[in-house]
């Protein structure tokens, strides 16, 4: 196996990407910058490529591992799966930044991009709302249950004493399915209803109800269902 150092400079990460930019880096090549050193029987590239081997090519996999394993990979201690776990975090924080910053929601895309920083790398399902203001600013995001990995439940009565509290306007209910599979169950169209006619007598308008996973987002109000 070539060794790092007999590489030609141009082709070494961190002078790759100095010389041209971070989009022209391979995955591998990205992580074995953040792990920086090898050992004496692998390199950071080497290293890097084992784990990501190990989660079958795939940074959303990657995501969702803990540092304990992480450090599984033989190379990986401490120290680089600690730092490798807070670019992951990095990355999803800036992902949701923009629209809790934004001035308005505007659509379905932009609150499923949020919430999918939020929920997306986690092994269970958990039940949230987005509490919004007259001018559809997100004034408050709450996790208001957390289930098994098939499924949660969410009281409206919380629900709706939450949203008093906030004095919010308006709310999105969202949920995540670890299984990726996006199709609403007749169990989250109930729900969805129950919640509805509560936030009724309030005058609070529940916009919608999306679903995340790694695979996308379903929304009920784009689809009619709501």
């Amino acid at each position: 196996m070539k060794k790092l150092k007999d590489w030609a400079a141009e082709d070494r990460p961190r002078e790759k990407m100095r010389l041209k930019s971070p989009g022209h880096l391979t995955d591998v090549e990205l992580l074995s910058i953040l792990i920086q050193q090898g050992n004496k029987e692998a390199s950071a590239f080497d290293l890097a490529g084992e784990l990501m081997a190990r989660c079958n090519h795939k940074l959303s996999i990657l995501a969702r591992l803990s540092i304990k394993e992480m450090m599984k990979t033989k190379g990986i201690g401490m120290a680089k799966a600690t730092i490798l776990q807070a670019a992951m975090e990095i990355g999803k924080r800036r992902m949701g930044t923009e629209v809790m910053t934004d001035e308005i929601i505007r659509d379905s895309k932009m609150v499923a991009t949020f919430l999918r920083t939020k929920m997306m790398d986690l092994s269970n399902e958990v039940f949230a709302v987005l509490f919004l203001n007259r001018a559809n600013r997100i004034k408050h995001f709450e996790i208001i249950s957390s289930g098994g990995m098939t499924g949660t439940v969410a009281d409206p009565r919380i629900i709706m004493k939450k949203a008093l509290e906030e004095e919010a306007v308006s709310i999105i209910l969202s949920h995540n399915h670890p299984s990726g599979n996006l199709k609403p169950s007749k169990a989250d169209q109930d729900l969805t209803e129950k919640i509805k006619q509560a936030a009724k007598y309030f005058d609070i308008n529940v916009l919608d109800h999306i679903i995340v996973s790694n695979e996308g987002y379903y929304s009920f109000a784009d689809e009619g269902a709501i």
